[in-house]
């Protein structure tokens, strides 16, 4: 049988996706009734590969593979061979031989997809340019612990059409919620994924009148890894996508702010803001550890019920 791998949240079907949100929320209750006694992952063994640096990825892939009673290897680019030109394929075969699943947080999509092709055992998207979506399974846990299931709601996207806004997109088609960005005219995402999305998407120019009434509202960074040296060229365009108390309070009397961190106070969001009780980053970022033990026993062992 052909391994299921998570490259983005379109590989796994709506039922699937809720399940995992289901028993990540499932996971979080059992771990802090019982400590880490459910341990289904003895002797199963996940290499992380990283080309890109990381707090949350994999301090949570870590903690949470160990949890299950499995193990983690850390790889960087200095690590491995990839770092020295073998063919991605070739160490996808390699690691099929010797591990029971594959982590990678990358910059080349297209890289990640031919990895996936030729690897033999379940690969997570950890972080691509393209797609974040273990982030997404940790914001729409947060959102449905926050208030329950999220179909029908409305989210805000505030700044870049980057990898963050394109997994927004693909959370809305899966999770059936509406989703608003505002973007600048030239940071739109990617429009195949708008045209694909349909009616569930739609641009909105104004951030405030984006927000006003949504259910949450969300940002990131104005400038992701890479992108350093457009800092001053994005903060220029950005100039009025600042994410403020004012906006949330345009918003839901129950709104929230999730941003997957880490954030730049005064830059793409104010000063103060995740010292407002609407911001339930804290939340959201430990929900990566739930949500991603879920998906790992998803991969590895299939559904469970209990």
């Amino acid at each position: 049988m052909a391994p299921r791998h998570f490259l983005t949240l379109l590989d796994l079907s709506t039922e699937e996706l809720e399940y995992l949100i289901a028993r990540s929320i499932t996971m979080k209750q059992r771990l802090k009734d019982n400590g880490p006694e459910y341990a289904p992952l003895k002797r199963r063994t996940m290499a992380m590969i990283f080309e890109k640096s990381s707090t949350r990825t994999r301090v949570s892939f870590e903690t949470g593979m160990a949890q299950l009673g499995g193990h983690a290897l850390f790889l960087s680019s200095r690590d491995t061979q990839l770092g020295r030109g073998e063919p991605i394929g070739d160490t996808a075969r390699v690691l099929s031989e010797m591990v029971d699943l594959v982590m990678i947080r990358t910059f080349s999509h297209a890289g990640l997809d031919t990895f996936a092709q030729t690897s033999s055992i379940p690969v997570i998207n950890a972080l691509s340019d393209d797609y974040h979506p273990c982030q997404l399974l940790a914001d729409i846990q947060t959102w449905t612990e926050c208030h329950g299931p999220v179909a029908g709601k409305t989210a805000v996207w505030v700044g870049d059409g980057n990898n963050m806004c394109n997994s927004w997109i693909n959370a809305a088609r899966r999770f059936d919620f509406n989703l608003r960005i505002a973007c600048p005219e030239g940071y739109d995402p990617d429009p195949a994924l708008l045209e694909a999305a349909g009616d569930c998407v739609t641009i909105v120019r104004d951030p405030m009148a984006a927000a006003a009434g949504a259910d949450l509202v969300t940002t990131d960074v104005w400038a992701s890894m890479g992108q350093e040296s457009e800092q001053a060229s994005r903060e220029a365009a950005f100039h009025g996508f600042q994410v403020t108390e004012a906006m949330l309070d345009a918003a839901s009397s129950e709104v929230i702010f999730l941003h997957c961190l880490p954030a730049h106070r005064g830059e793409e969001i104010s000063e103060t803001l995740l010292d407002d009780p609407r911001a339930v980053v804290w939340q959201e970022a430990g929900n990566r550890l739930h949500a991603q033990k879920a998906l790992i026993e998803f991969l590895l062992l299939g559904r469970i019920d209990d």
